[in-house]
């Protein structure tokens, strides 16, 4: 009876939606999604998948790729957003037996129903909570997992409002796997049945690195990483100072969103103009020995992660609750950064060390980086085989 209201109630929006839907589908960051989501543009399966994985955006798929690449069966891989599809697609485009998708609104599931008659297993990545999703899979006698599995404590209490909905749809879960002890409690307090502590997946996946830079062996690297806007100024006024002991000192900026790259250019200009520092932009003049070095081209990070002597992790320093230390902490770098890691607690438990530090304490953890140890990965009790057997049986 829930589903049959549940349905009834998405459907009537979908109806009303559907010319806004349409108008923001001519939007670039909307192109391919919304029409194929919503009206399901380009968007029936070909294939009959043995095992469904469902991903939100870029990081989740890319959080998955060690899974898939470990199996053999036909493959379904689901995602709601452009940078997501766009991931799935380039990574697998070459294997036949895996399949790239955007999962449908929930009132047109019913499309892919009759190719899913072989599924075995779906795998739905964090918080990607889709009644409609799990109750389809189960009904066809698949298990189903969500794997990853998070609810922050700023979240948390939004969840407790519909709890009555989350009763309903854990109901449809056979395993969840969560981040970290806290997340297990509250999805416990949802109704989720089965959890296990299993830590978060990103670690099984390996760092590629594109390109290798060299390494001065005389110089000090910092790699100011995935900044948003106030940040750059913070890491760079520190950076100056700290240079006026460490002489051999070098700075690589990193902005979050390249359409920041100008406006921090500028902004380091500006704060550059007044000292004997030279500042170049890695899109130009490719890698080459400077004070500073804006890089300003994307899938860069890893490369100047292998040869940081610090990371400054951003996102951090402003609430935008932290970005992801795993790849630092392979390069076992050592590690700063801001307050504000809400969003990263799971993924913080899996290293150390690293120091929190406060915007104004940031020259001060500088000076002190020898004390600071370089990040390395905690042992645990699950690994990837562990995971795999997990979707396996």
């Amino acid at each position: 009876m829930f589903k049959f209201f549940y349905l009834l109630f998405l459907t009537l929006g979908h109806l009303l939606g559907a010319p806004f839907i349409f108008f923001w589908s001519f939007k670039e960051k909307y192109r391919h999604s919304l029409k194929a989501r919503f009206f399901l543009k380009d968007n029936f399966l070909k294939s009959e998948p043995v095992f469904w994985f469902h991903a939100c955006s870029y990081g989740e798929v890319k959080s998955l790729e060690p899974i898939i690449q470990a199996l053999k069966e036909p493959i379904l891989i689901s995602v709601t957003t452009n940078t997501g599809f766009e991931l799935a697609a380039q990574t697998y485009q070459n294997l036949e037996h895996i399949e790239v998708r955007y999962l449908p609104f929930e009132t047109l599931l019913f499309a892919w129903k009759k190719n899913l008659k072989r599924l075995k297993t779906l795998v739905v990545t964090e918080a990607e909570l889709w009644f409609n999703v799990f109750d389809t899979a189960q009904k066809l006698g698949a298990k189903t997992m969500l794997i990853n599995a998070r609810i922050s404590v700023r979240s948390y209490p939004k969840y407790q409002r519909f709890s009555f909905f989350y009763a309903l749809l854990f109901k449809r879960i056979d395993l969840v796997l969560a981040q970290s002890k806290e997340d297990k409690k509250r999805l416990l307090n949802l109704g989720a049945k089965k959890v296990v502590d299993f830590l978060n997946i990103k670690r099984f996946s390996k760092p590629i690195i594109a390109s290798f830079y060299p390494k001065n062996p005389s110089a000090l690297n910092i790699v100011l990483a995935s900044t948003h806007e106030g940040e750059e100024e913070l890491g760079l006024k520190a950076f100056l100072e700290f240079k006026k002991t460490f002489k051999n000192a070098r700075l690589f900026v990193a902005p979050r969103h390249p359409e920041r790259f100008k406006s921090v250019q500028n902004l380091l200009q500006d704060v550059l103009k007044t000292t004997r520092f030279n500042l170049e932009c890695f899109s130009s003049k490719g890698f080459v020995e400077c004070d500073v070095l804006l890089v300003d081209r994307l899938g860069e990070l890893n490369n100047f992660y292998k040869i940081a002597d610090i990371v400054i992790l951003g996102g951090s320093f402003v609430k935008m609750g932290g970005h992801n230390p795993l790849e630092p902490a392979f390069f076992n770098a050592r590690l700063i950064t801001g307050e504000y890691i809400f969003n990263q607690v799971a993924l913080f438990e899996l290293i150390k060390p690293y120091r929190i530090v406060q915007k104004e304490d940031l020259l001060d953890a500088l000076l002190d980086y020898k004390n600071l140890g370089v990040a390395r990965f905690l042992e645990n009790g699950h690994d990837l085989n562990e995971l795999l057997a997990f979707i396996k049986h």
